[in-house]
């Protein structure tokens, strides 16, 4: 494939029969998905059966990289795991930084797609064109940094890039995790219990050759000129010193930082989670993903008191809400070291404390008594109990065997009403944000692809841009209601010009900081770069990416809707839609879905009933070939 920004090629490995194949990379996929999440979305609704067991052995696992990866572009270092998730049931992504996806590149593969199941343990080992399938035996139920750690040693080469999993993705907990190189964690929706359903412990990735784009003169000075405004941003440079931090202070300020399992959006311990009184106090340095000019990653170390010793990347903001305000636990310290337990045991952080939450509420309410608990008084605000379930999550003992299928399965286990306490979305644990004082997060929860998602598209709470942009592109003067978190009104426009905006830099793929800011206008910067990468005029506008993304957006609606999901699935927790936020900022606030699902299907193209794409929508995007086997009606 004569295009530039790619390497042209995917690389199958079939555990089954222990084979490796490459083929070329389709060029007519480039004009109609760029790369990433476009380029998997269109393999795995190709290639998956409806209603398959995603721990079975016909679910695929796909490491996609897009067009930038690898390059001098911004922040061009991430990667993005897909499958059908052991944890929802439906479409599962996981996006990860660091330096795999760049080493996936250098070896010659854009895509890497793992089929089948092997008989006994094993690692993926690429390099370049000497592929291997090498025996794992001595490798399984270690942590994933000593398995790391043994495989670098194996390879005797630094580079060498590492995605493993730990002893919960061995036992399929249903939100384990993929580590790579010890501390960056492709976490959500359990891509680590597909690799452990296939006994791949890991897959290591080392490259040499080079990547080419179109235009290289043109390429190097719009890269210079993207890190130019990357280093004089405000926000960056915010993010720089204090890393995802800083949203604990912005998130109490508007009422929103989830507290006791989301029942309140305010926490009187939450300045020691805020970033001015972490980094003084715990970090000892910073770091940074492949070609970023920012450098958001903390490494932190405790001195004293019951985690002294305790040192690590991380947590990012999600995580330190997960076991800190979400718990009701005010100590860094606790965060940092469920942070080192979850990536050495390869669980997610989020459903992990979301999933506890869950646990110590219905304990509260009676649904789950000592006798379920093992003997234990589930409370708020107790950090060595929280670290207790962690670990008996990944172990699947005692309560942890019912924790560890995630929120939604427990419930269901349960009873009691108990379902109430499990803060989900098409059973993905909720992340670190509310609707009742966002009314755009609420509507992003309820109809993202892969569950409670606020990464596929996440209106800034300032509005920046929005007022101007949406209005001139869904065909009005002026929408002032746009920019008030606390009506629906408009609030479907910006999320469906933020999901396009985000599918677009998730196909790229890169990360937040690599463009302008706000979010609203990276599709300028994207146009300019894309034609000068791959030499495809066609991505230099920015109509042509909005309809590149619609047809990404729908493409997995489609996916989903062969599974089950349609209306009915895009709902909300009663905690945001029935009960009021009872203090700050959006005290009585409550979040009404179903006035901006409508505006959302209309505006998607979506049949208003059932929330499937009509006839005339798959016409629009070239998705009639997807009419078989989906149920529209």
């Amino acid at each position: 494939m004569q295009v530039g920004g790619y390497a042209g090629k995917i690389l199958r490995v079939n555990l089954t029969d222990s084979s490796f194949h490459v083929e070329p990379l389709p060029s007519e996929w480039v004009r109609e998905y760029v790369g990433g999440d476009g380029f998997a979305a269109r393999m795995l609704f190709s290639e998956l059966k409806p209603r398959i067991d995603p721990l079975g052995e016909d679910n695929k696992l796909i490491i996609a990289t897009g067009p930038v990866t690898g390059t001098l572009w911004p922040m061009s270092g991430r990667t993005v795991f897909v499958s059908k998730a052991p944890l929802t049931g439906i479409w599962g992504e996981s996006h990860v930084g660091g330096f795999l996806g760049p080493e996936l590149k250098y070896a010659g593969y854009d895509l890497l797609v793992v089929e089948g199941r092997s008989d006994e343990p094993v690692y993926i080992s690429i390099e370049d064109s000497d592929l291997e399938l090498m025996k794992a035996a001595e490798l399984w139920g270690l942590k994933t940094n000593e398995a790391t750690a043994a495989i670098k040693g194996r390879h005797s080469d630094p580079d060498t890039q590492v995605a493993a999993i730990g002893p919960a993705g061995e036992r399929l907990v249903r939100f384990a995790s993929v580590i790579v190189n010890n501390a960056r964690a492709a976490g959500r929706t359990g891509m680590g219990a597909v690799l452990g359903s296939k006994k791949v412990k890991a897959i290591a990735v080392r490259g040499h050759k080079a990547l080419e784009v179109s235009d290289h003169d043109e390429f190097v000075r719009l890269a210079k000129a993207a890190h130019k405004r990357v280093r004089e941003n405000g926000q960056a440079r915010e993010m720089h010193k204090w890393g995802t931090w800083i949203l604990t202070s912005v998130k109490q300020t508007i009422g929103e930082l989830p507290t006791y399992n989301h029942r309140t959006g305010v926490f009187d311990g939450w300045e020691k989670l805020s970033g001015e009184y972490i980094r003084p106090r715990y970090t000892i340095s910073d770091r940074a993903c492949f070609g970023c000019s920012l450098g958001c990653k903390k490494v932190n170390y405790v001195r004293e008191g019951p985690y002294a010793g305790t040192f690590g990347e991380g947590p990012e903001y999600e995580g330190l809400m997960s076991f800190g305000s979400l718990l009701g636990i005010a100590d860094f310290p606790t965060a940092l070291k469920a942070n080192q337990l979850c990536n050495g045991l390869g669980l997610d952080m989020i459903s992990t404390g979301a999933t506890i939450a869950f646990a110590i509420e219905a304990f509260e309410n009676g649904a789950i008594d000592e006798s379920i608990a093992d003997g234990m008084k589930l409370e708020w605000g107790n950090s060595e109990q929280a670290l207790r379930l962690l670990e008996m999550i990944a172990k699947k003992e005692g309560i942890g065997k019912l924790l560890a299928e995630g929120s939604r399965a427990a419930a269901k286990s349960i009873g009691h009403g108990s379902d109430k306490y499990a803060i989900h979305v098409k059973g993905l644990e909720m992340s670190g944000q509310d609707g009742r004082t966002h009314r755009s997060i609420g509507l992003s929860h309820a109809t993202a692809a892969r569950g409670a998602d606020h990464l596929r598209s996440l209106v800034t709470v300032d509005q920046l841009g929005y007022q101007e942009v949406a209005a001139k592109r869904w065909g009005r003067d002026k929408l002032p209601e746009i920019v008030d978190p606390y009506t629906e009104k408009y609030k479907a426009a910006a999320v469906v010009e933020t999901e396009n905006v985000y599918c677009i830099r998730d196909s790229m793929i890169v990360c937040w900081y690599s463009v302008s800011w706000p979010p609203i206008f990276w599709l300028d910067d994207f146009a300019q770069v894309l034609p000068v990468v791959t030499g495809v005029d066609s991505l230099g506008s920015t109509d042509e990416l909005h309809k590149i993304a619609e047809r990404q957006v729908t493409l997995k609606r489609l996916f989903n809707a062969r599974e089950g999901i349609d209306r009915k699935d895009d709902r909300l927790p009663t905690r945001f839609t029935e009960e009021p936020m009872p203090e700050g900022p959006g005290r009585g606030q409550r979040v009404n879905l179903e006035p901006m699902l409508n505006d959302y299907y209309k505006l998607r193209g979506w049949n208003l009933k059932n929330g499937l794409p009509t006839d005339e929508t798959l016409q629009r995007l070239s998705l009639e070939w997807t009419r078989t086997g989906v149920r529209r009606e």
